[in-house]
C-alpha cells in the first residue's frame, strides 16, 4: 500500500465503511477491494503534497484582542484589531467591522460558536481584500449568533449582544454585533450576512441601514457558508450614502464564487439625490397584520409609506397572497440545506467549484464530537433538517426549491407594475433578552418570530433594504424596501430621499 499522510484503510475500517453504505462483502472480496484502492490512495497523497490554491494575504495585521468591561459594554465586539488598507481609495478614513463569520487572515474567528474557538483563518475573504484595496481600515470582528442561526441576539457563545438603544433588549440577529457597533457610532460601516434576514432584522431592531443585495452580487468567497442558495453578505451603515459607498466596493464578480451569475458593481451613490417623484411603490398588504405583528410597528410603516407619497412617489396597496407562504417555502431550504451543507458537509459540502477554505472545513468538522455545545436554535434546526432528509429523502427541500420560482414570479409580477415594494422589515420591536436559564421554547421564539417579511427574499434573491423609520416604545422600527433583481440603485434612490426628508429619530409612537 502507498505510504503518506493519507493512509489506506484497514480491513476493519473498510468493512465499517461498507456497512455505512449498506454493503456486505466476503473476506475475499473485501480484500480484493482493499488491494484495488492502493493506487487511489496514492492519488490522494499526490493531492495532499501539492500546495493549496488560496488567495494571497497582503496587508499586515495582528491577532488583536477581545475587549471586556466598559470597552465592550454591549458585548458587540468579538475582536479588536487594526488592519490598515491602501494609502488611498473610496473607503479611506472609514472604519469597518466584519461579522465574525468572515475570514480575516491571522485574526481569530468563531462564527459565534464555541466549537470554533481557536480557529484562525489563513485567507482573507474577497470582501476583506476589496475593503483594504479601497483604503478602508478594518478594526475588528463583531459578535454574531451561534453559526448565525438566530434572529435574536441571545445565542452567541460569548453571551448576548445588547440593543444599542436599550440594555437588556435584543439587538437582532444574526449580525447582532455589526448592527450594534454601527448604531453606537463605534464604526462607520459593518458587514453583515443574511440567510433569513440577518442583515435586515438587526438593522431594524438597532436603527441602522441594512442592505441585502441581490444574491451573488457580492462574492461570498471566504465567508463561512450556511446554504449556497441563500447565502448573502452586505453593508450595514448609519447613513444611506455610506451604505451605497460600501456596496460599490464590495460588488462584482471575483472569479471564485460561481453564485455570481450576473451583476457588475455600479456607482450606487449616483442614485442619491434624485428624489422619488414618479417612482411607483407598492405597499404589500400581506406584509402587515401577522399574528406577531405589533400595531405600532404597522402604523409607523404605513406612515413611512405616506411620507414617500408626500415626496412625490405614487404609493398604492398591492396584494401578493403568496408572500404569506414565503417563510414556509424558505424553511426546508434553510433547515435541510444548512444541516446537509454547513453541518454534515463541514461548511462547504460538495458540488461546488468556488473557493474552499480547507482550514475552516477541517476545524469545523470537530463539531461532531461536541454537538451538545451547539445552541438550541441550531439544535432545533438540525433536528428538523436531519429528520426530513432521513425520512423524506430531501423531497421537501427539492419541492421548496421548485416553489421558489413561483414565489419569485409573484414578486416579479408586482414589480412589473411598481418600482419598489414596501412592508415592515420585522413585525415587532426588539424584545427582552431571554434569561440565561430561559426555557427552550422562549429561546426559540425569540430567535425566529421576526422572520416572515425577510426570509422570502433570501430564497427569491431580490435586493431588500431596511430603513429606520421611527421609534415605538423607545425602540427602533424598520421599513423594508424591495427592488427588482440587481436594481439596488432604485432602493438607494428612495432610501436617500426618505432619509433626507426627516430625522427618523424624532418620530415615535
Amino acid at each position: 500500500m502507498t505510504l503518506g499522510t493519507v493512509k489506506a484503510p484497514t480491513t476493519d475500517q473498510l468493512r465499517d465503511v461498507a456497512a455505512d453504505l449498506g454493503m456486505t462483502f466476503s473476506d475475499e472480496d473485501l480484500a480484493a477491494h482493499l488491494e484495488a484502492l492502493g493506487p487511489s490512495v496514492g492519488a490522494y497523497n499526490l493531492v495532499d503534497h501539492m500546495t493549496d490554491e488560496l488567495p494571497l494575504v497582503t496587508y499586515p495585521r495582528t491577532p488583536g484582542y477581545r475587549p471586556h468591561g466598559e470597552e465592550n459594554k454591549h458585548n458587540a465586539w468579538y475582536i479588536k484589531t487594526t488592519v490598515e488598507g491602501a494609502a488611498s481609495g473610496k473607503l479611506k478614513g472609514k472604519k469597518i467591522v466584519l461579522k465574525d463569520n468572515i475570514c480575516l487572515a491571522g485574526v481569530p474567528m468563531t462564527n459565534g460558536a464555541s466549537t470554533m474557538e481557536g480557529y484562525v483563518p489563513d485567507v482573507d475573504a474577497t470582501v476583506v481584500a476589496r475593503i483594504l484595496d479601497a483604503g478602508g481600515t478594518i478594526v475588528g470582528k463583531a459578535v454574531c449568533e451561534y453559526f448565525c442561526f438566530s434572529g435574536g441576539s441571545h445565542t452567541s457563545s460569548t453571551g448576548p449582544v445588547h440593543n444599542p438603544h436599550k440594555m437588556g433588549y435584543s439587538a437582532g440577529g444574526s449580525s447582532s454585533g455589526s448592527a450594534t457597533l454601527v448604531s453606537l457610532g463605534e464604526v462607520d460601516m459593518a458587514l453583515g450576512g443574511d440567510q433569513g434576514g440577518s442583515i435586515r432584522m438587526p438593522a431594524a431592531y438597532s436603527g441602522v441601514y441594512g442592505m441585502k443585495p441581490t444574491h451573488g452580487l457580492v462574492p461570498y468567497t471566504g465567508i463561512m457558508p450556511i446554504e449556497l442558495t441563500i447565502d448573502h453578505t452586505g453593508p450595514m451603515t448609519a447613513t444611506v450614502e455610506d451604505n451605497a459607498l460600501l456596496l460599490e466596493v464590495l460588488a462584482g464578480p471575483d472569479g471564485l464564487d460561481p453564485r455570481q451569475y450576473g451583476g457588475e458593481a455600479q456607482e450606487y451613490r449616483a442614485a442619491l439625490g434624485r428624489g422619488v417623484k414618479g417612482l411607483r411603490i407598492g405597499v404589500v398588504k400581506e406584509g402587515f397584520g401577522h399574528p406577531q405583528s405589533e400595531q405600532k410597528v404597522d402604523d409607523l410603516v404605513h406612515a413611512a409609506a405616506e411620507k414617500f407619497k408626500s415626496l412625490g412617489a405614487v404609493v398604492e396597496d398591492v396584494s401578493i397572497p403568496l408572500h404569506l407562504a414565503g417563510p414556509a417555502i424558505w424553511l426546508p431550504i434553510a433547515a435541510e440545506g444548512a444541516t446537509v451543507q454547513m453541518m454534515n458537509g463541514n461548511g462547504f459540502g460538495f458540488n461546488w467549484q468556488g473557493l474552499y477554505v480547507t482550514s475552516m472545513l477541517d476545524f469545523h468538522s470537530a463539531w461532531k464530537t461536541r454537538a451538545d455545545e451547539l445552541s438550541d436554535t441550531l439544535k432545533n434546526t438540525m433536528l428538523l433538517g436531519h429528520y426530513m432528509t432521513k425520512h423524506y429523502r430531501g423531497h421537501y427541500y427539492a419541492k421548496a426549491q421548485n416553489l421558489v420560482r413561483r414565489l419569485r414570479a409573484a414578486y416579479d409580477t408586482a414589480l412589473a407594475s411598481y418600482d419598489l415594494l414596501l412592508m415592515p422589515t420585522v413585525p415587532l420591536v426588539a424584545t427582552k433578552l431571554p434569561e440565561p436559564n430561559a426555557p427552550i421554547s422562549e429561546i426559540l421564539t425569540r430567535a425566529f418570530e421576526m422572520l416572515p417579511n425577510t426570509s422570502p427574499f433570501d430564497i427569491t434573491h431580490h435586493p431588500a433594504m431596511s430603513l429606520p423609520c421611527g421609534f415605538a416604545d423607545g425602540l427602533p422600527v424598520g421599513v423594508q424596501l424591495i427592488g427588482k433583481l440587481y436594481d439596488e440603485p432604485t432602493i438607494y434612490r428612495a432610501a436617500a430621499a426618505f432619509e433626507a426628508a426627516q430625522d427618523w429619530t424624532k418620530i415615535s409612537t
